[in-house]
């Protein structure tokens, strides 16, 4: 479906955007919101992860739930994120040990540099896990981008170009 992502209503809230919700509706989205959140009393870690992972399973886990933005819906989210960023690295660790050219000899004697063959595929694969690594950071809230989307802003308090019913009824229109 087309259309804007939905905001969280405090987000709507700080921004004064909230004229068009009645008391009623924003009732219903608070309490909406909140069951959405999803438990986190069970948030258990995955088998399939290594130690190394599991350990930064806790500590990432610790912070995004002190941020109420982590439930145990987003225990494998957080695992498929922590895989494709171990993998990645080991990818570009092993990518540094081979050279992107190569120095063959010739029959005549003579030495020529020729591209790597298997370079190119290593950098595509590189890449392609960068992305997922990167997708999943931003789904879990880890990247600055994603956490700015998460701030809420404070509301104004200005009454500066209200009409006088707006002043005297704020919030009770």
């Amino acid at each position: 479906m087309a259309g804007r992502n939905k905001q969280s209503l405090q987000v709507i809230l700080g921004n004064g955007r909230s004229k068009h919700l009645t008391k009623d509706e924003i009732n219903k989205r608070k309490k909406h919101e909140e069951k959405m959140r999803g438990p986190t009393e069970n948030i258990e870690i995955p088998t399939y992860l290594t130690a190394a992972q599991k350990k930064e399973f806790i500590l990432i886990a610790e912070k995004l739930v002190a941020l109420e933005i982590f439930s145990e819906l987003d225990v494998d989210a957080l695992a498929r994120y922590l895989d494709s960023k171990y993998q990645y690295l080991q990818l570009v660790k092993d990518i540094r040990k081979i050279k992107p050219t190569e120095v063959v000899d010739l029959e005549n004697g003579k030495k020529i540099t020729v591209a790597n063959e298997y370079y190119p595929k290593l950098q595509r694969t590189k890449n392609t896990l960068f992305n997922e690594c990167r997708m999943a950071a931003t789904d879990l809230g880890l990247t600055i981008t994603a956490r700015l989307k998460l701030v809420i802003p404070t509301p104004t308090t200005t009454t500066e170009g209200k009409s006088e019913a707006q002043k005297r009824f704020e919030g009770r229109i």
